[in-house]
């Protein structure tokens, strides 16, 4: 998969064209799956939130970029689907668009659903994040960001070997300096992200896309 890993969604044109050469074609030609999922989780997300995502009305652009079509897959629901229904769903996208939300909820049910077994062969499919939907495929997510289960520890799919910190300055605790506090016990790389950066992943190229401000943060292992 090649991965466009947001903290906002795609909020300029910097993160719009990574998107675009990672889809190796126009987003009007370009078929999505949004994934809502993650917003069950979390205390501040319910039923208008997920409205928002899937309509677009919220800052993070997801759905309503100008795609060709766009589906809703909730992975709560795959367990009681036959997989001949729903993978091929999942094979015809040329991008997953995944919400935020709780990123280890949205670990479980990418591992409950079986979406995570499909994933190392959708070699052709883009995965945009956004938040929870970008954290879900570090190795980590930190204590500070566990909102479910947090007994079942902090733990992702590891995907990437980095973690992400998002939303600088989108809200009053989530600085750089909270930032470096929160990687320095991770045990690996990460980034901190305001709303006008994101991280694309293709193949062994790891790149920041940004109009905004980042930071790459230590860590101690």
């Amino acid at each position: 998969m090649r991965l466009l890993l947001t903290s906002g969604g795609v909020t300029n044109d910097s993160i719009r064209a990574a998107l675009v050469e990672l889809l190796g074609k126009p987003i009007e030609e370009s078929t999505a799956l949004a994934i809502p999922t993650a917003q069950w989780g979390h205390p501040m997300c319910g039923p208008e939130s997920l409205r928002r995502f899937a309509t677009d009305r919220s800052p993070a652009t997801m759905t309503g970029l100008g795609w060709q079509s766009v589906g809703l897959l909730e992975l709560t629901a795959l367990p009681t689907i036959d997989p001949e229904r729903w993978v091929p769903w999942v094979q015809a996208a040329d991008v997953l668009l995944v919400d935020g939300g709780e990123a280890t909820y949205l670990a479980h049910w990418i591992e409950e659903s079986g979406l995570g077994e499909l994933l190392p062969s959708l070699t052709d499919t883009v995965w945009v994040g956004v938040s929870a939907g970008s954290m879900v495929l570090t190795p980590r997510i930190g204590d500070l960001f566990v909102e479910w289960q947090p007994e079942q520890g902090d733990r992702t799919l590891g995907v990437v070997d980095f973690s992400i910190f998002p939303h600088v300055g989108a809200f009053p605790t989530n600085t750089f300096e909270a930032a470096e506090e929160w990687a320095a016990d991770l045990g690996n790389p990460a980034y901190a992200l305001d709303e006008q950066s994101a991280v694309v992943v293709d193949g062994d190229r790891v790149e920041v896309v940004s109009e905004g401000e980042w930071r790459a943060l230590s860590f101690s292992r």
